[in-house]
């Protein structure tokens, strides 16, 4: 079973940057299209951005679309998530799964963005 640890969270103003890592045990990661998702309290979890085991195509949520980057390193069984221009409303946990979800979800890292 694949286990995924993300981190790399913080606070952060408005208009600044994040790197977000998911680091993931098991030998089987690189067979699976990983997503990033999100979630603020009260509301269900949400797509932010994903990437084919390849690597070769990327997909994102329009709220981020031009802002983040999502990127895989699957030598290091690691995804990433470069958050550019940060808006308050960006504020939530963030979590990587597969994309669909089919790993236990992780502790998620927390991302604040101040106006």
């Amino acid at each position: 079973q694949v286990q995924l640890v993300e981190s790399g969270g913080g606070l952060v103003q408005a208009g600044g940057s994040l790197r977000l890592s998911c680091a993931a045990s098991g030998r089987t990661f690189s067979t699976y299209a990983m997503g990033w998702f999100r979630q603020v309290p009260g509301k269900e979890r949400e797509f932010v951005a994903g990437i084919r085991w390849s690597g070769s195509t990327t997909y994102y949520a329009g709220s981020v679309k031009g802002r983040f980057t999502i990127s895989r390193d699957n030598a290091k069984n690691t995804v990433y998530l470069q958050m550019n221009s940060l808006k308050p409303e960006d504020t939530a946990v963030y979590y990587c799964n597969s994309r669909p979800p089919v790993f236990s979800w992780g502790q998620g890292t927390q991302v604040t963005v101040s106006s």
